[in-house]
């Protein structure tokens, strides 16, 4: 296994997906559950994610070519919603292309939550198939995919376990400790963006290559 490509595929993917931030709503949707209810909300919504990139590792260029859609043209879309994301995780506000008021508000009269809202739209949102996509094109090997599915999976395990821990880690690290957690992966996720931005459109426009 290349660990070094493994480790930027799974901090670019987790400042993304950033289970942490689902940490608040997680304990709100689920405050009336019980511990068992809560633990099953936790792992569905883990395998909820799981699946979601999945199926954006293995059919999102398949759809992208259905559609018409160029792969440059898809990273510098996708590199400004992850900007758009970054900005507002470094000024700890509320991002409404995760999830909006609306959405938070149904989302307490459902039964279940686990797939809607915490795993879809809330933690593999739009931002994260698009960097799913993106990411699985620098590479069409087979090693590369099995590569990216163990990221996938260790990304499962962590949401997993950041839910399942939530209540202490939010009672640990309080509420300043949240938003600098919270500034460092928009940070991160910014960068991403910039560099989804420069090399979409460096292939768009070859002239700002220098080609």
């Amino acid at each position: 296994m290349n660990w070094n490509e493994y480790a930027q595929l799974l901090i670019g993917l987790i400042a993304v997906v950033n289970p942490g931030g689902a940490m608040p709503l997680f304990l709100s949707l689920t405050a009336r559950k019980t511990p068992a209810e809560r633990r099953r909300t936790a792992m569905v919504t883990a395998f909820a994610v799981a699946m979601v990139l999945f199926i954006a590792l293995v059919g999102g260029e398949p759809i992208l070519h259905f559609l018409g859609i160029r792969l440059s043209a898809f990273r510098v879309a996708g590199g400004v919603l992850l900007l758009l994301m970054g900005i507002s995780m470094l000024r700890v506000s509320d991002d409404r292309s995760r999830h909006t008021p609306e959405e938070n508000a149904e989302s307490h009269d459902k039964s279940s939550v686990a797939v809607v809202p915490l795993a879809i739209p809330l933690l593999a949102g739009p931002g994260a198939i698009s960097t799913t996509i993106v990411f699985a094109q620098r590479d069409l090997s087979l090693a590369h995919y099995l590569l990216f599915s163990a990221v996938i999976v260790s990304i499962s395990l962590i949401v997993l376990v950041t839910l399942l821990l939530a209540q202490r880690i939010v009672i640990v690290m309080g509420q300043t400790g949240m938003n600098v957690v919270t500034r460092v992966m928009g940070l991160l996720l910014t960068s991403f963006a910039v560099e989804f931005i420069a090399s979409g459109a460096s292939e768009l426009f070859p002239i700002l290559a220098g080609g």
